[in-house]
């Protein structure tokens, strides 16, 4: 993974539009990886909401299956390791 450093110093603000924070940037990283960039602003969201460690072993799961289909294995994956589970509100 790449420190904050690393990222401001290859920071372009004329084609870089996505990335101005470090999940922004993690994000973008899901998106190429899966080989879906077209849902950049998906993976964005989900690094901002989701546990790093949970994105990680569900990316890190996708790369060793050699799927064809990375996005889909990769939000199965999420929904597997629970980081889709909804907070319960006790009264």
């Amino acid at each position: 993974m790449q420190s904050v450093k690393d990222i401001l110093k290859k920071f372009n603000p004329m084609s870089d539009k996505y990335v101005s924070r470090e999940f922004q940037s993690f994000g973008v990283h899901l998106s190429k990886k899966l080989v879906d960039e077209r849902r950049k602003s998906l993976y964005i969201k989900l690094s901002k909401s989701i546990p790093r460690p949970i994105l990680e072993e569900a990316l890190r799961y996708v790369i060793d299956a050699n799927a064809r289909n990375r996005a889909a294995l990769f939000m199965w994956k999420l929904k597997d390791l629970g980081a889709f589970k909804r907070k319960s509100i006790d009264k």
